[in-house]
């Protein structure tokens, strides 16, 4: 798997919810640089968790539209005459 990489503006808004996080819910005032380190540190220790269980919730989902479809199809069939 390739590194995680966000765009300026997702990384800004990232940084800026830790931030708010760490002041509304610890009561501790970090810096940029340290909200963009920790971001950094999650995304690459515990990013592949969140990944692999998207691609898991994307072949459940995958797989019950095609089970959906191959019932339906099965619907179409034409009962076949017997001579």
């Amino acid at each position: 798997m390739k590194d995680i990489e966000f765009s300026k503006d997702q990384k800004d808004n990232m940084v800026h919810k830790v931030k708010r996080y760490f002041d509304d819910e610890l009561d501790q005032d970090i810096g940029a640089f340290e909200a963009e380190f920790l971001i950094d540190f999650l995304a690459k220790e515990l990013g592949p968790y969140f990944y692999n269980r998207g691609l898991q919730d994307a072949q459940q989902a995958l797989n019950d539209k095609m089970e959906e479809a191959n019932y339906l199809i099965h619907e179409l069939e034409q009962p076949e005459g017997y001579l």
